[in-house]
C-alpha cells in the first residue's frame, strides 16, 4: 500500500487526516489534538491546513449555517449561545 506521510514526527498518514476531517476536526489544532499530528516539530501544519482546504472539512457548510460541526456539541437549540441559534 502506498501511503503519504504528513506528520514523520507521528507517522500520520493524508488518510488518516481526510478521516479525523471527515469526523468533524476542520482546523490543524483540531486535527492535532485528534491524531498529534503537527504538535512536535510543526512542519506538517502547512501540509495539514492544504488538505483541510481542499474539501477536508465536510461539515464546514454546517458551521457557515451556525450549527454545531461535531456530534458532541450537539445540543437543542434553546441551550445554544444565541449566536448560534438560527434566525427564526
Amino acid at each position: 500500500m502506498n501511503r503519504v506521510y504528513v506528520c514523520s514526527c507521528f507517522g500520520i498518514t493524508e488518510t488518516q487526516v481526510r478521516e479525523h476531517a471527515a469526523a468533524g476536526a476542520c482546523t490543524p489544532r483540531q486535527i492535532a489534538s485528534a491524531s498529534k499530528a503537527g504538535t512536535d516539530c510543526g512542519s506538517c501544519v502547512r501540509r495539514i491546513q492544504s488538505l483541510l482546504g481542499r474539501g477536508g472539512c465536510p461539515r464546514r457548510e454546517l458551521l457557515d449555517q451556525g450549527a454545531p460541526a461535531l456530534a458532541e456539541l450537539d445540543v437543542p437549540a434553546s441551550a445554544a449561545p444565541p449566536a448560534l441559534r438560527k434566525a427564526a
